[in-house]
C-alpha cells in the first residue's frame, strides 16, 4: 500500500524480464481445513450472521504499528518489489546504497532490522494518551517475513533480524494498558506481487544475471515460482495456486491461535475462497470459545480481489472514507506518513488527522492510524508531534468521539470528503461540522478552529432534524457559560475568547 490505487495492479517489472515458466491448472475444489467448531463455518450463509463487537463500535480510534524489514532503508512502502524493478527510485537506491540485487536481496535487508530502540511499553503508554482503545501489530507484510514466532516459516523476527517476538511484544504491551489487540497479514498477496525478485537486468553490466530470489536455497522466503505473473487484473492480487492457500492457513491460524487477537486484517478483500472462509470462522469460533461471545473483528477490502461481503466483517476503506452514515460499522487504514518509514516524507498534520478522525466518527466509522516508526523502533519528530497533539485533544474532547454513536446527520459545512479508496482529504475549514451523539448529548464538533460566533443550520428553530429546542451548550474544557441564541437560520454559538484546544473545538448542546 503507497497511495496506489490496487485495482491498477502493476504490470510485471520495469525494465525486467522472467524465464517462461509452465502453466498451473486452475485451483481445483480445495480441501476446507479444520477450525474450531462452533456457529460459524465456511460459507457466506454462516458468515452473513456476523455482528460487529459492541467494543469495536465504541473505540472509534485504533493505532496500527505497520513496521518492518522494510524500514530500514527508509524509502517508504513496498521496497520489498520494487528493489527489483529498474527504473523505479527503490532500485536505484538499493544498487546505490547496497548493492545489485543479483548479490544484495531483500533477505540481506532483514538482518540489518535490529529494531535496537524498540520498546513496546513506552510506546503504548503514548498511544493509550492519545485516544487509543485498540492497537494492531502487523503479522506478515507482502515480504513474506513474519513478526511473531512461526511455527511454519524460518524467515520469522524472533529468529532472525531483532530476534524478539515483535507481536508478542505489542501485545502483552495493549493487553498491559487495556487496549483491544489485533494484526494484520498482507501475506495473501504475497505469492504474486513478489514476482520481481526472480527477475533479471535487461541491460549491461549485469544482462541477464538472475536477482537473490531466483536462488533456490531461499526458495521459502521468495515464493518458488512464478506461474501467475502479477498482472493488471484485479484477479492476480491472489494467487490460484491451493498449495500457496494451504501454507497462508497455516500460517495465519498460528498467528490467530498464538496471539487470540481481537481484530484480524487482511490486505485485500477475503483470499481463497472456501479457504479464507474458514480462517475468518476459526477466528469467530475461537472468540467465542474464549469469551462466551463473539468479540472479533475480522477487516477486509472492497478492491475487487478475493471475496467480500460487508455483513460478514468490518469493511476497511483504505486511505478513504464511505458515504455518509453507514448502517454497519467500518474503519478507514491510513498512515500519518508513508506506510513504513520515508526520507523526507510529507506528514500529514494534527489538525488533519483529528478533523479525519470526526469526519470518519460521524459516519459511524473507527480510524486505523499507522504512526510512522524507525527502523530501530523510535518515533520520528512528525509521529512524536502527533501523539502529543492527539493527547491533549482527547484529554479534552474524547467523550464526543470513544462511545459515541452518529446523529441524523453526519454534519455540515462546505467541504465533503470524496467516498472511496485512496481519495483522503484532511483540509476542512471552521465551518465544517460534524456531529455525533452519546445518551441525550449532541457534539458538535468544528473541524478547524472555529471563528468568534458558530452557525449550526441543521440546528434552526423548526428544523426538520432536531425538533427540540435547545436548552444548553457547553464547550468542552472550558470551565464558563457559553451564550448562544437559536433562530429561525441556525443555532448560533458565541465561543469563548480562549479555546480549550489548539485544533477543533466540541460543543455539547442539550435539549429541552
Amino acid at each position: 500500500m503507497a497511495g496506489w490505487n490496487k485495482r491498477e495492479f502493476m504490470a510485471a517489472s520495469l525494465g525486467a524480464v522472467a524465464a517462461p515458466v509452465p502453466a498451473r491448472a486452475a485451483d481445483p475444489a480445495a480441501v476446507t481445513p479444520a477450525i474450531a467448531p462452533g456457529r460459524f463455518g465456511p460459507t457466506v450463509e454462516s458468515l452473513l450472521g456476523y455482528q460487529a463487537p459492541a467494543w469495536f463500535r465504541d473505540a472509534k480510534f485504533g493505532i496500527w504499528a505497520h513496521w518492518g524489514p522494510q524500514a530500514v532503508p527508509r524509502q517508504g512502502d513496498w521496497y520489498a518489489r520494487f528493489m527489483y524493478c529498474p527504473g523505479h527510485p527503490h532500485y536505484a537506491h538499493h544498487v546505490k546504497t547496497y548493492g545489485h540485487p543479483s548479490e544484495f536481496g531483500y533477505k540481506d535487508i532483514i538482518p540489518l532490522w535490529t529494531a535496537a530502540a524498540f520498546d513496546p511499553e513506552a510506546l503504548m503508554a503514548r498511544y493509550a494518551a492519545a485516544g487509543a482503545k485498540y492497537f494492531v501489530s502487523m503479522g506478515v507484510h507482502h515480504d513474506n517475513f513474519d513478526l511473531w514466532r512461526s511455527r511454519h516459516h524460518r524467515w520469522n523476527a524472533v529468529a532472525m533480524g531483532p530476534k524478539r517476538d515483535i507481536v508478542g511484544e505489542w501485545r502483552r504491551a495493549a493487553r498491559r494498558r487495556g487496549l483491544r489487540f489485533g494484526v494484520s497479514e498482507h501475506l495473501g498477496a504475497s505469492y504474486n506481487w513478489w514476482h520481481p525478485n526472480h527477475l533479471y537486468d535487461q541491460f549491461w553490466p549485469k544482462l541477464g544475471v538472475s536477482y537473490d530470489g531466483a536462488d533456490p536455497r531461499f526458495a521459502d522466503l521468495y515464493h518458488d515460482n512464478r506461474d501467475e505473473p502479477f498482472l493488471d487484473r484485479p484477479d492476480t492480487w491472489y494467487t490460484r495456486n491451493p498449495a500457496y492457500h494451504a501454507r497462508w492457513f497455516a500460517r495465519i491460524r498460528d498467528l490467530v491461535d498464538s496471539y487470540e487477537p481481537d481484530l484480524l486484517y487482511s490486505d485485500g478483500g477475503l483470499p481463497f475462497g472456501a479457504v479464507g472462509r474458514a480462517l475468518v470462522a476459526h477466528l469467530y469460533n475461537s472468540s467465542i470459545a474464549r469469551h462466551g461471545r463473539l468479540e472479533a473483528v475480522y477487516a477486509s477490502k472492497n478492491l475487487g480481489s478475493g471475496e467480500f461481503h460487508r455483513e460478514w466483517g468490518v469493511q476497511d476503506v483504505e486511505r478513504g472514507v464511505l458515504e455518509g452514515i453507514n448502517p454497519l460499522p467500518w474503519q478507514t487504514d491510513t498512515s500519518n506518513g508513508d506506510w513504513f518509514e520515508k526520507e523526507n516524507d510529507r506528514y500529514k498534520t494534527p489538525a488533519q488527522v483529528i478533523a479525519m478522525l470526526a469526519d470518519i466518527v460521524s459516519k459511524n466509522g473507527n480510524l486505523l492510524l499507522n504512526v510512522a516508526l524507525r527502523a530501530d523502533g523510535s518515533l520520528p519528530a512528525e509521529s512524536v508531534e502527533l501523539l502529543d497533539e492527539l493527547a491533549a485533544w482527547m484529554a479534552v474532547n474524547g467523550g464526543a468521539i470513544h462511545g459515541s454513536r452518529p446523529w441524523k446527520i453526519y454534519g455540515e459545512g462546505p467541504t465533503t470528503a470524496a467516498a472511496g479508496n485512496f481519495k483522503e482529504s484532511g483540509d476542512y475549514r471552521a465551518e465544517d461540522i460534524r456531529f455525533t451523539t452519546r445518551g441525550d448529548t449532541l457534539h458538535a464538533i468544528t473541524l478547524a478552529p472555529p471563528g468568534r460566533e458558530v452557525a449550526i443550520t441543521a440546528l434552526a428553530a423548526g428544523n426538520p432534524h432536531e425538533a427540540r429546542r435547545v436548552r444548553r451548550v457547553r464547550l468542552l474544557g472550558h470551565g464558563g457559560t457559553v451564550a448562544f441564541r437559536q433562530t429561525d437560520r441556525a443555532l448560533v454559538i458565541e465561543r469563548p475568547e480562549r479555546l480549550p484546544t489548539r485544533h477543533g473545538s466540541v460543543f455539547a448542546i442539550g435539549f429541552a
